[in-house]
């Protein structure tokens, strides 16, 4: 029994360090930087600036599909799998367009936009995300096709009900690591017609 109640309280305390140190972590991520316009009682107006990403599209519009694959490859470059073996920063959130053929992003640090190594992969893209002003409907929890499809109904209804145009441009951004467990933070945006 006391060896049970050892390894019990080993994997505890595992545990609490992990997520001690995703929550230190998450404070010095590099973040896509916005402006509230003005908040609602489910969605907030924002005003992001202009950043560069790197992006992968994937022939599904499946979100456990595009996650898993997207972030991989993604995740493979700015670690290192690249023409000069040069790691770069994680930044936040992770972004992807909710389309039939699904792109996810990773916004690149500033101190790197003017000397990016050259991707092994050629599902690599580069390119700049124009400044743009957008409705956002926030979740917790761990995100899902299910969950993502009811927040972008949920905010699609919010804006009709408040007379907001919207484009058809949705995207669901993602603030946490996988193996973050407290506090997780997920996003369904859409881009706003004439705002």
């Amino acid at each position: 029994m006391k060896i049970v109640i050892s390894i019990l309280g080993t994997l505890i305390l595992v545990f609490v360090i992990v997520q001690l140190f995703a929550l230190k972590t998450q404070k010095d991520i590099e973040t896509y930087p916005y402006k509230v316009v003005k908040k609602y009682e489910q969605f907030e107006i924002r005003k992001y600036e202009s950043r560069l990403f790197t992006s992968v599209t994937l022939p599904t519009n499946q979100y456990k599909n595009a996650s898993g694959n997207g972030f991989s490859i993604l995740a493979g470059y700015i670690f290192g799998n690249n023409k000069t073996n040069e790691k770069i920063a994680m930044t936040s959130p992770v972004a992807m367009s909710l389309e039939d053929s699904m792109t996810m992003m990773f916004m690149v640090p500033e101190e790197n936009k003017e000397s990016l190594p050259e991707p092994n992969s050629k599902q690599i893209k580069f390119h700049e995300e124009p400044a743009k002003t957008v409705a956002a409907i926030t979740f917790s929890g761990w995100a899902d096709q299910e969950k993502i499809n009811h927040y972008k109904s949920e905010l699609i209804d919010a804006l009709e009900s408040n007379n907001i145009p919207y484009t058809q441009k949705f995207f669901f951004l993602g603030y946490n690591a996988p193996y973050e467990t407290y506090n997780r933070r997920n996003e369904v945006i859409v881009e706003l017609d004439n705002p």
